[in-house]
């Protein structure tokens, strides 16, 4: 994954670089050194992916949720 695409799924994500390092419990001056002089991890572009979908899922449920009734 290319630096462009990882700051484009932050951005869809909601969350900067710091409060992604906080979510991986990783040091935030790692992570900006990814796209540059490391490479950003393999399983980075799943997560955010995954990350976003969840986050769309928890959007629906929570409109639906006064919907349903539950016997």
């Amino acid at each position: 994954m290319e630096k462009e695409e990882f700051n484009e799924l932050l951005k869809n994500a909601n969350l900067s670089k710091k409060e992604f390092a906080n979510i991986l419990d990783i040091n935030p001056g790692s992570l900006n050194n990814w796209g540059s002089s490391q490479n950003i991890p393999y399983w980075v572009k799943s997560w955010l992916e995954n990350y976003i979908k969840a986050k769309d899922i928890d959007k629906i449920a929570t409109t639906v949720k006064p919907y349903i009734k539950i016997d």
